[in-house]
């Protein structure tokens, strides 16, 4: 039987998924598995680990019950939640405590400490990171220090440290196999991008000992066999989600730039073999390596993406289903003066201003649902804009076309507002999936399926390529309300 079947283990926030491609990158099936959310605190997040786990495992036995063999999976790709933390005991195999996610809080505290004791320079020298509770480090450090017994086990050697994707290794291997990969060490804050290895001067300000962490590998390389599905599967491609999605898109040129429009958006720009650290608050990443070549990024988040379109659903009212929104704001042909800055959570990269709020602006007798539908959409649109603009300025150069994900990216509207504010092409590709397919791209290439990123690209679709349609100094003029709008949600109180 021709081994032709990729197997992308897509482990995310609030589901598991498993998903089949063939070798042209056409998705053949899928499966996928909710599982529950642990809030035991204020501003707490946590998992079970072997919930995670289990779901997994249910998702891939629903892929292989709904025609796919074992004989045809050429290799398993696996992409995951980022940061999310779990720690368990190298002898039994068993978590010490729950998965504390990348958006829990506790340790917010513990990070202001770090930095007032001056630690900031030289974590975001070595790890491309700003000091936050949303990186691993500090939740190690708080099982470390809250679990009884931990900090002893761990300076015997007893503990494993791991980010999903470990975990998921560990479980498929039977507890042979204790790896990460670039792009997931890298959102430790324990990671040095420049030399790629554990940092010991990190390690001692986080007095986390070195024993507890897995072997750090490239993203597309066989890291051993899972045995647990009737016959022996290579385990191929890891990368966090994120860079997946990165990869996913093929945005793998210096220069390219993708945007995954889910809850919130995230921006990921390829800048190459170097890491370029930002002036302008975005992270400095590790892309992904493969063949011994290491790509580096800039990331940059924004809190509240789809989410305001959720706000106008289910807080105004104004529409009955997210996807009505773009008719309703096709009803105008333009906001007719009125900003919406979706700073319900604060504001991200750049601004990095948790006391910011959301405002609207420029209200007025005139102003009707159909308006603030378009200003909803632009906000989202112009908070894209800052962080692309931030990208710029930090890697010295312009972008020339913007690739789109996500949900809300289905909203053709959307994509006119984001390609006339940037004045360049904004495409969507066929295959939205772009996390899973980063995945299944990264084990194909490493069990030969795929034979080179050259022929990845070749494969690689556009549903949609919407070029700009407007006048550049009406855009100036948006971009400049938006500013003027940003800058009073951020002194709302003053």
């Amino acid at each position: 039987m021709t081994k032709d079947i990729i197997i992308a283990l897509d482990q995310g926030t609030t589901s598991s998924r498993t998903i089949a491609y063939d070798k042209e990158g056409d998705e053949v099936t899928s499966a996928q598995q909710s599982f529950e959310q642990l809030f035991p605190d204020n501003g707490w997040v946590e998992h079970n680990p072997e919930v995670i786990w289990q779901s997994q495992y249910k998702t891939i036995e629903q892929v292989l019950a709904q025609g796919i063999t074992v004989g045809q999976i050429a290799g398993i790709g696996i992409t995951n939640q980022r940061e999310t933390t779990i720690v368990w005991d190298r002898t039994t195999g068993q978590p010490i405590y729950n998965a504390i996610v990348w958006q829990d809080r506790r340790t917010a505290l513990f990070c202001d400490g770090l930095k007032s004791q001056g630690h900031s320079d030289v974590i975001q020298n070595k790890t491309g990171l700003i000091i936050d509770a949303y990186f691993s480090a500090s939740k190690i450090r708080w099982i470390l220090d809250h679990v009884e017994g931990a900090r002893g086990l761990a300076q015997k050697g007893d503990l494993c440290f791991g980010t999903v994707d470990t975990w998921l290794i560990y479980k498929l291997t039977e507890g042979r196999v204790f790896v990460t990969d670039v792009s997931n060490a890298s959102r430790t804050m324990l990671f040095n991008i420049h030399d790629l290895s554990w940092d010991e001067e990190l390690l001692n300000i986080f007095d986390i000992p070195k024993a507890m962490l897995p072997e750090v590998k490239s993203s597309s390389e066989i890291y051993g066999y899972t045995n647990l599905f009737g016959s022996k599967i290579p385990i191929a491609g890891i990368a966090g989600d994120q860079q997946a999605a990165l990869f996913g898109q093929l945005c793998t040129k210096k220069g390219m730039v993708k945007n995954t429009y889910g809850t919130g958006c995230f921006l990921l720009m390829n800048t190459g073999k170097k890491p370029v650290l930002s002036q302008n608050q975005l992270l400095t990443t590790i892309a992904w390596q493969i063949n011994g070549k290491t790509q580096y990024a800039l990331e940059g988040s924004v809190f509240v993406g789809g989410a305001a379109v959720q706000w106008l659903r289910d807080g105004l009212n104004i529409i009955d289903d997210a996807k009505a929104i773009e008719a309703l704001a096709k009803e105008v042909d333009d906001s007719n003066g009125l900003v919406v800055v979706p700073a319900f959570t604060g504001l991200g990269a750049p601004y990095w201003d948790p006391y910011a709020r959301g405002s609207i602006m420029g209200i007025t007798r005139a102003t009707t649902k159909a308006h603030i539908a378009r200003a909803t959409l632009e906000g989202i649109a112009l908070q894209v804009y800052d962080i692309v603009k931030a990208m710029e300025n930090d890697a010295n150069m312009h972008i020339k076309g913007l690739r789109v994900d996500g949900g809300a990216s289905a909203n053709n509207l959307l994509l006119q507002i984001q390609s006339d504010i940037f004045n360049c092409e904004v495409v969507r590709p066929k295959n939205l999936e772009t996390t899973a397919l980063g995945a299944a791209y990264l084990a194909g290439l490493a069990v030969g399926l795929y034979q080179s990123k050259k022929q990845l690209r070749k494969q690689w679709e556009a549903d949609q390529v919407v070029t700009p349609n407007t006048d550049s100094s009406k855009q100036q003029q948006l971009i400049n309300q938006w500013h003027k709008a940003v800058k009073r949600s951020k002194n709302w109180l003053e």
